[in-house]
Formats: structure tokens, C-alpha cells, sequence
């Protein structure tokens, strides 16, 4: 049984404060008759998993401009890709990103699949990203639950079972209030309604549609909802990057394995990750060891790197990786990581010169 007038009051609110989001159709267009692209929905919900909105739209407002179809992306490079992706984090997405464009190039005719079924046999596609294109995309009345949904369902409910282990049953609630019409407006309003006024800290509760129904406002336990499991701490990794900048200007990078993290990016050779590296330079050179170190947070453990920096003759033939002329290096195309190694090193070369 779904909880029909729950919804509408949600869409009524939608209609007047929707976000304006550049990969959104809005309401009122959709009453226009401006149909989603599936392809921008899909590409604005993989740039989306574990990213946020503000992070994300220079992003995608480069992708569409540079690759505006599936078949235009499906026939980029992947350094090309890879490169425009830098900074945004989480790399397997891009590379799924490729692989799927491609599949839906050459096995789906250059249009994506519409229902969830056969949104899950792409490449990078899981269930709520499913969810989302198959309801945004293509009206279809697919649950999605983000963490957004997450916080509105555990606050609506007072659920105290914390997270993850309450997931299921927060998905079963929020299948009953996804309606048959608008599926779409209702899956972007109540992630609407969790972005923008039952946030995780100071929900804005007095102007909230739901504010009525909700246990949580009405038993003041809103603030410390959803609960959640607490996570072990993340450990710390170590290890050495090798900057080297030859006679000419050039410098030394290397692209790392496909499989892995920052797989298939551009990087300054590095040692292993872990608690005691071994020092393995890309050359022989006088490397000089920086007294900063770059520092990185990713999902499951904390990296310190160490920097050692060599100037090189044009002479010099590395072991490993590939000299990048000056005018073809561009820092933003390196992961934030090794960004973060060049900002460090390069004012250290300029102290040098």
C-alpha cells in the first residue's frame, strides 16, 4: 500500500523549491514536455555516488560539453577521459564510465535500457543507481535510497536500529511511499528534502512538509537520527613519490595499472603503500628529500607520503614511467593525491631556480 497523500504533499512541496540542478529536468519543464536524457541522468548519478553536488557540476558541465551523447563519450580516449576526471575521486567510476558507454554504444544501439533489470547488467550500474535512472529517466516507479532517503525515513519513523543493518527495513517503508505517477519528481524531491532542510545537523524541521507525520520531530530525537554503526578507525598508509623534472622541462609520470586505486590515471612514480616502504626510485639521480609530506584520506585508510625531487638531464632513461613535455603536462589531470605532491614539489623547484 503506498502512502498517496504523503507523496503528494512531498511533490507539491517539490514543485515550488526543487533544486536547479544543470543535469535536472525541472517540474515545470517536465509539464512543458521536456523529456530527461538518460544519458545526462546517468552520468550525473555515477559523478554523484560518494561525491557531492557542488563537487560535482564543473565536472559534468566539462563531460557535456566535451562528449555531449553516450556515442561521443563511448568514442573518447580513455587517457582523455581519465584525465578530465582527475580530482573527482573514486576512479573505478570512470573507467566503468567508458566500459558502459561502450556497451550501451554497441550492444543497446546508443540507447540506454529503461527498466532496472537490464540497467544492472551494465558496467558501474548498481541498484539505487539503477533505481535512479530507470524513475528520473524514464518514469518508471523505482524506489531509490540514498543517504539522503536514509536520514528522512530513520527521522519520519524514529527508526533506532542503526545504519546499515536498518537499510532493509528503510527500504521497504520508502517502496510505499514511491508513487505510480511522477515516480522521478518524487525520487529527486525527497532527496531534495534531505539536502536541503532534514540535513544531518540543524534540520530546518519547522518548514519541512513532513514535519506533521514525523515521530522523530515530535519525540525531539531528530538531531542524533539516523544512528549508525560505528565504524573500526582507519589506518595509515606510507609511502614515497619520486618527482623528477628534466633539463627541458619535462617530467617524469607514469600511468598506474587499470585495476586498483587511481587505476588508469596519471601519477609521479611512487613506492608500495604500506607501513614501512621500501625506497624503489623510478632512476638514478641525487634525489633530495622534502621536509613537507603530502597527506590523503581515502574511503578505508589515511596515506602520508614522503617526496623526494631530482632535476635530470635530458640524458637520463627512467626504469619506469614516461617523460611528459612541459607544454602537454597539465596538473589537473592528476588525481587530488598527486596534485597535492605537485603543489609541494613545484615550489620547491622554483626555490631551486
Amino acid at each position: 500500500m503506498r502512502d498517496s497523500q504523503q507523496a503528494a504533499d512531498l511533490l507539491t512541496w517539490y514543485d515550488r523549491h526543487a533544486r536547479v540542478l544543470p543535469w535536472r529536468v525541472s517540474p515545470s519543464d517536465l509539464r512543458s514536455g521536456v523529456v530527461p536524457d538518460p544519458y545526462r541522468v546517468w552520468l550525473s548519478e555515477i559523478m554523484l555516488q560518494q561525491t557531492t553536488v557542488a563537487a560535482v557540476k564543473k565536472y559534468y558541465e566539462r563531460f557535456t560539453y566535451l562528449w555531449p551523447t553516450v556515442g561521443d563519450l563511448a568514442a573518447a580516449g580513455d587517457a582523455d577521459v581519465m584525465g578530465e576526471w582527475a580530482g573527482l575521486g573514486y576512479y573505478a567510476r570512470a573507467r566503468n564510465l567508458l566500459k558502459c558507454a561502450r556497451v550501451v554504444v554497441h550492444d543497446y544501439d546508443g540507447r540506454f535500457p529503461d527498466t532496472c533489470k537490464e540497467l544492472l547488467k551494465l558496467p558501474g550500474i548498481g541498484p539505487y543507481t539503477a533505481s535512479a535512472i530507470s524513475s528520473i529517466a524514464f518514469d518508471q516507479a523505482e524506489t531509490v535510497v540514498d543517504g539522503n532517503v536514509e536520514r528522512v525515513i530513520s527521522r519520519l519513523f524514529n527508526i533506532r536500529t542503526p545504519l546499515p543493518a536498518s537499510k532493509p527495513e528503510i527500504t521497504k517503508i520508502a517502496q510505499t511511499f514511491t508513487p505510480s505517477a511522477r515516480p522521478g519528481d518524487y525520487a529527486q524531491a525527497i532527496m531534495d528534502l534531505g539536502a536541503t532542510i532534514c540535513t544531518p545537523k540543524s534540520p530546518t524541521c519547522g518548514i519541512c512538509p513532513w514535519r506533521s507525520p514525523c515521530q522523530a520531530h515530535d519525540l525531539g530525537t531528530q538531531a542524533e537520527l539516523p544512528l549508525k554503526t560505528r565504524k573500526a578507525p582507519k589506518p595509515t598508509r606510507l609511502g614515497i613519490a619520486y618527482v623528477a623534472r628534466r633539463s627541458d622541462g619535462a617530467w617524469l609520470l607514469e600511468r598506474r595499472p587499470d585495476k586498483g586505486l587511481l587505476g588508469g590515471m596519471l601519477a609521479w612514480p611512487n613506492s608500495e603503500w604500506n607501513e614501512a616502504p621500501v625506497d624503489s626510485p623510478p632512476l638514478d639521480a641525487e634525489w633530495c628529500l622534502l621536509s613537507a609530506e603530502a597527506r590523503h584520506t581515502f574511503t578505508h585508510f589515511h596515506l602520508e607520503l614522503k617526496i623526494k625531487l631530482a632535476n635530470i638531464s635530458v640524458e637520463s632513461e627512467p626504469e619506469r614511467g614516461t617523460f611528459v613535455p612541459p607544454e602537454e603536462f597539465a596538473p589537473s589531470q592528476l588525481p587530488s593525491v598527486m596534485q597535492k605532491v605537485f603543489n609541494l614539489a613545484r615550489d620547491a623547484f622554483d626555490d631551486w631556480s
